[in-house]
């Protein structure tokens, strides 16, 4: 069954979620990359790779034992002030998969498109995905390579190119968007600003100089990730609580879809 929702599913924004989601989108949006564009391009799977400390619980390493008498005198006798404690602090391997559109020639594969979707990571203030997603962004801003980057995230810090002042001014209000910065076109930003009760856009991904865009349905893509995923028996619709949160006016709307109104 689709998604309740139009466009973007909002309960599928939760960070428990979305990770899930993400992966799904990277990896339909490659396919529909792959069958829009024409020979020498291909679309590639790509990861960001970090180390960040864990939630995870560790039993701590030090034990205390309390033995007989005779024992208390051997541990009576330790010098305590030279015993360190052992911090034990966890870490986990996070990655975060990517696009990229290259180009296969005589010379070797050339890199063309960068394509992100941007995840919870990416957008939470002095998270170490953020840090290495905004210094890759930049590394492409500065190449000849083109940059489209996919937010369909409302919560956490702006974090695609376009400068959040200038977007406001230019589109006004939106919920998600998509911004395209082309290599040849250095000061311009192609926006799809995107409301919640829209359907996501259909967008135009550019290629080398002289080839026609590549036009991808961010809806389909979306909803074949809804329907390949666990999200009907996953998200509680009627309980779940949105995350974040929506203003009185788009809940009422979006309790209305949840029962079908």
């Amino acid at each position: 069954m689709p998604s309740p929702f139009p466009g973007m599913d909002p309960y599928l924004e939760n960070p428990a979620i979305f990770p899930g989601l993400h992966n799904r989108l990277i990896a339909g949006l490659s396919e529909a990359l792959q069958a829009a564009l024409p020979a020498p391009y291909f679309a590639e799977i790509g990861e960001r790779v970090w180390v960040e400390v864990s939630q995870r619980f560790i039993e701590p390493d030090a034990s205390v034992f309390r033995g007989g008498p005779a024992d208390q005198g051997a541990v009576a006798a330790l010098p305590t002030r030279c015993r360190p404690v052992v911090v034990t602090v966890p870490h986990d391997e996070r990655r975060e998969p990517r696009i990229e559109i290259r180009a296969a020639g005589d010379g070797g594969e050339r890199l063309v498109t960068a394509v992100e979707i941007l995840s919870p990571s990416n957008k939470t203030p002095g998270a170490r995905g953020r840090d290495l997603y905004l210094r890759k962004q930049s590394e492409l801003l500065d190449s000849s390579t083109h940059l489209v980057e996919i937010d369909l995230l409302r919560g956490g810090l702006h974090s695609t190119a376009v400068p959040l002042d200038f977007l406001r001014e230019a589109v006004g209000r939106f919920d998600y968007h998509v911004s395209i910065h082309r290599s040849d076109r250095f000061e311009d930003f192609l926006v799809y600003p995107i409301l919640l009760p829209e359907p996501l856009p259909e967008i135009a991904v550019p290629l080398l100089a002289g080839d026609p865009e590549a036009m991808i349905d961010l809806q389909a893509v979306f909803d074949h990730a809804y329907d390949v995923g666990p999200y009907r028996r996953r998200v509680r619709y009627a309980e779940a609580a949105l995350d974040p949160p929506l203003s009185p006016e788009r809940q009422e709307w979006a309790e209305a879809r949840i029962r079908g109104g």
